[in-house]
């Protein structure tokens, strides 16, 4: 008896076919091959991830120049024109001297300024914030590598997502093409009265399955090639042809540990946050100068009409100039200073202590790495093992069936052995190529 979703697979299949001639013929997508480097490149270098954090690192050393520039002399120039409204003249008139005014009506007033001042001593505060802004560009620069491996990583798998969905949708078709040969062969025998009608329906079923996991193969590969488009930028619509063949990477020759001590050493996550536990030990500085000593160099050039530094005044141009040295101590502030700098010793302890706990954290991902990728090879090794055993039961129960000897049901189990046996290596193959990726990520390769 015919499966009630064998009918439904091969209405859907007419009705597709009806609806694509009604339609015309669909163009077909454009093509683009690509290796692996080809890939990573174009997807390092369309990334919009990537091109964030390069924007925050330039945010920070934009940030770096501004703290910077603290050490250096401030110039400030100024121009003014004020007009004010008419005043009483005051006019003093002392015994034996003629009359003099002493503050004239002047409604229009000009003044040009230049001044300096230059930081003398700032208590640490100014290396602080220098020290501070140059650990954490070197933090965002540490972004960006680790961002680039993530994109590495990301499209490495995807990659291998689509040569694994589209060598599943090859070994299933090729598997359809056998069970077409084997149905033809068990209706011959049928129509001769050599096969009974239910050995007929178990291999159209079982070509009807293969068929079934091809689509669902084919929907698999459309969908890795989708993931695989976003990651590279590209148009919608390309169809993406993988220049790479599965094949079994090399093991590593270094041991766990000398695994262990170049990921510590290279992981720019580690490097990261060391940048940042430097900053927050820097920042610490930064809160216990605000209540020390301040000094600074001031030096000021005024050029005005009237100048009010030259009595009496006078509706005319006169310069003045001023030197001066600066100093401040801030007496009370309730306890804010104290505050800020327990505040960033704090944030310092708790960047040292999440250094720790990611460098334990390397450690794990590492060994779990590296025995990942042991295992993924010894399942390839059995995969390949299984698939040539699977060809060669296969072709004894070709020849057994041919003469007579085993039933259909023997021969479908041979089949189905092989295009299990081919999906099995097609997966390992494709597990493998991913566990050296991210073994390669998690010691920062």
């Amino acid at each position: 008896m015919t499966r009630p979703w064998a009918v439904l697979l091969l209405a859907s299949a007419t009705m597709a076919a009806a609806t694509r001639a009604l339609a015309g013929p669909t163009p077909a997508p454009e093509s683009l091959r690509l290796t692996l480097a080809e890939a990573v490149e174009r997807a390092r270098s369309s990334s919009p991830h990537l091109e964030r954090l390069r924007a925050l690192q330039r945010a920070a050393d934009a940030a770096l120049r501004g703290v910077k520039s603290g050490r250096l002399p401030q110039v400030d120039v100024l121009a003014s024109y004020t007009r004010n409204s008419n005043v009483p003249e005051l006019t003093l008139a002392l015994p034996g001297a003629p009359p003099q005014t002493v503050f004239p009506n002047i409604p229009n007033n000009y003044r040009a300024h230049a001044g300096l001042t230059v930081p003398l001593y700032t208590s640490g505060r100014v290396s602080g914030q220098v020290a501070a802004a140059g650990h954490d560009r070197d933090a965002a620069a540490r972004d960006v590598d680790a961002g680039l491996s993530d994109v590495v990583l990301e499209t490495v798998t995807a990659y291998w997502s689509l040569v694994s969905a589209r060598a599943a949708e090859r070994v299933l078709a090729e598997s359809i093409a056998s069970f077409e040969a084997d149905l033809k062969q068990v209706r011959d025998r049928f129509d001769v009265g050599m096969a009974a009608r239910n050995d007929v329906l178990n291999v159209q079923v079982e070509r009807d399955r293969a068929e079934l996991s091809r689509l669902e193969a084919a929907n698999g590969a459309a969908i890795a090639n989708l993931n695989l488009v976003r990651l590279l930028g590209l148009a919608p619509g390309i169809s993406i042809e993988p220049g790479e063949a599965v094949t079994a990477p090399a093991l590593p020759s270094e041991d766990v540990e000398g695994l262990v001590a170049r990921a510590i050493e290279g992981r720019p996550e580690i490097a990261g946050l060391r940048s940042r536990a430097a900053a927050a030990e820097a920042s610490i500085r930064i809160a216990r100068s605000a209540n020390r000593p301040q000094a600074s160099l001031t030096a000021g050039y005024d050029y005005a009409r009237p100048n009010t530094r030259i009595l009496p005044l006078t509706s005319s141009w006169n310069d003045t100039w001023s030197v001066g040295v600066n100093l401040s101590i801030l007496a009370f502030d309730g306890g804010r200073a104290s505050a800020a700098a327990a505040e960033a010793r704090a944030r310092a302890d708790a960047a040292r202590n999440q250094l720790e706990e990611l460098e334990r954290s390397v450690r794990l991902d590492v060994a779990s790495r590296v025995l990942d990728l042991s295992t993924r090879r010894a399942a390839l090794e059995v995969a390949e093992r299984n698939l040539e055993a699977a060809r060669e039961n296969l072709s004894v129960s070709r020849d057994r069936y041919r003469e007579g000897l085993i039933p259909p049901s023997e021969l479908l189990d041979a089949e189905s052995r092989l295009l299990q046996s081919g999906l099995d290596r097609t997966t390992s193959a494709t597990h493998l190529q991913q566990a050296r990726a991210n073994l390669d990520r998690a010691v920062g390769r």
